[in-house]
This record gives structure tokens, C-alpha cells and sequence, in this order.
């Protein structure tokens, strides 16, 4: 596997770590043939229940390396079909990271932007060093877009505020994601990981399926009338009063101790 991107798993916890911190862990060819693969071995481990992604240095991913740009390693000569068709490849992490049932959390340590930006808005959670710096970033490069940014962010903090960002492509700090609701909480960069790494145990220690569930849940959100919602919902809350968790916890609220969830 590739030293592009580090993956380490921790029981139920899996940590994917962007390694190329001396260009700002940005995506080059490697890096992203080797993301995609990570992604999926995690997404397919029935075992991880929660994904933590980062980078290492002082960079979360500052988007496509533009030096590979400009050095003309993706501008090789090649129909445009085969263009789309490698870039929707490679945009699959995106998909991963929003659809698998894993809970994704982004720890975002540094410069997020361009495609990075893309990663970070496809996770569930974010949360950002003191330090951290956006910007959608394309329209600086000559660029529309990818990896689900526009799509993303729009759900995140709104159409006139995602326009905003895209088509002005300006940076903003840590403290201005916040506010807008892209971050969940800003952290001095020296506790960082160590939050995330408490939230991601957190999560890893509650009812599986249920988090499995809410996570399906939420994602319909996204794309089914309020009827068909109210549907799905109606059939994952009574599936999930039938197991043996949901027996778990009331027990556990009787007795007065934290339950014992084993997913079943």
C-alpha cells in the first residue's frame, strides 16, 4: 500500500492520515489511487465503525497539487471520456465517505482546500485546529469543482452562503467556520486529534446498529420527500426496538451503569 496514505485501525476506530505533508498533503496521482483504496478497505471492514481523516504536518489536503498541474501530470493527452470517467473514479471517496455506514469525522490540522475541502465537507463530522485555514479554491485554479464540494457545502450552510464561498473562492479561518456551522467545535491545534479521537471512542461505544441507522437516515434526508422519510424512519426505529442493544440500554438505565452495546 502507499506511504501517500496511512491507515491505522484501533478496534472499531480507523484513522486514514494524508502523508505528504511537505506539499500540504495535496493530491496527486498516488495519493488519490491510494485514498481510494483505503477508503473502501475501511468501508468494507464490518468492524469500523467510525473513520477519523487527517493529514500529517501542518496540512489536512490543500486540494490538487498544482505543481503536478502545471508539470503536466494531468494534462496527459487522453479523450475527455476517459477524463470524466478516472476523475468519477477517484471522486468516490467522496461517495464513501458519506454513504458507508461509518460515521466519518474530518480533524482538520491545517490548509483545507480545493478537493480537500470536498473531502472534509463529505464527512459526518468536522472539527478544526485553531489554526486552519479554507477556501473552495477552484475558481483561483480555473476550475468548477469536484468531489462533491458544491453539493455538500450547499447542505451544510445553505445556498446564498455556499455560493458565496465558491464563486468568491476567499480563505476564512477556523473561527469563521464555526460560525457558519462548517466546523462542530474549534480546538487549539495541540488537542486536536486527541478530541477527535475522543468523539470517534464515543461513537465506537454506542449501539451500532443505531448509529448505522441514524447515519441512513440522515443521508435520506437529503433526497426523499418528508412521506418517504417519515417511511424509512418508521421501519429502522421499530427494527432497531427489537434488539438485543435496545434491551441492553433499558436495562442499563435501570440499573444505573453505561450499557454494553455488542450490535445485535
Amino acid at each position: 500500500m502507499s506511504t501517500t496514505v496511512l491507515y491505522e485501525t484501533d478496534g472499531p476506530v480507523a484513522t486514514v492520515t494524508l502523508n505528504r505533508p511537505e506539499r500540504l498533503n495535496a493530491m496527486n496521482r498516488e495519493l488519490m489511487s491510494a485514498a481510494v483504496e483505503v477508503f473502501e478497505k475501511a468501508a468494507s471492514d464490518p468492524s469500523i465503525r467510525v473513520l477519523i481523516l487527517t493529514g500529517a504536518g501542518k496540512g489536512f489536503c490543500a486540494g490538487g497539487d498544482l505543481a503536478g498541474f502545471a508539470g503536466g501530470e494531468f494534462k496527459q493527452p487522453q479523450p475527455i471520456e476517459q477524463r470524466v470517467a478516472e476523475l468519477r473514479r477517484n471522486m468516490r471517496t467522496s461517495q464513501l465517505l458519506r454513504e458507508s455506514d461509518m460515521v466519518t469525522i474530518a480533524a482538520i490540522n491545517g490548509a483545507c482546500a480545493g478537493a480537500g475541502f470536498s473531502w472534509a465537507l463529505a464527512c459526518d463530522l468536522r472539527y478544526a485546529a485553531a489554526s486552519a485555514k479554507f477556501s473552495s479554491a477552484f475558481l483561483n485554479a480555473g476550475l468548477s469543482g469536484d468531489f462533491g464540494g458544491t453539493y455538500s457545502l450547499t447542505h451544510i450552510v445553505g445556498t446564498a452562503k455556499a455560493r458565496e464561498l465558491y464563486l468568491l473562492a476567499e480563505r476564512f479561518d477556523a473561527a469563521e467556520a464555526a460560525r457558519i456551522g462548517l466546523v462542530a467545535k474549534v480546538l487549539p491545534d495541540a488537542e486536536l486529534i486527541g478530541h477527535v479521537h475522543g468523539v470517534a471512542r464515543k461513537l465506537a461505544e454506542s449501539a451500532p446498529i443505531a448509529l448505522r441507522e441514524i447515519k441512513r437516515n440522515l443521508n435520506d434526508a437529503l433526497r426523499l420527500s418528508f412521506a418517504e422519510a417519515l417511511d424509512r424512519e418508521a421501519e429502522r426505529h421499530s427494527r432497531c426496538g427489537t434488539t438485543e442493544d435496545n434491551t441492553e440500554a433499558a436495562k442499563a438505565f435501570l440499573e444505573k451503569r453505561r450499557p454494553v452495546f455488542k450490535g445485535r
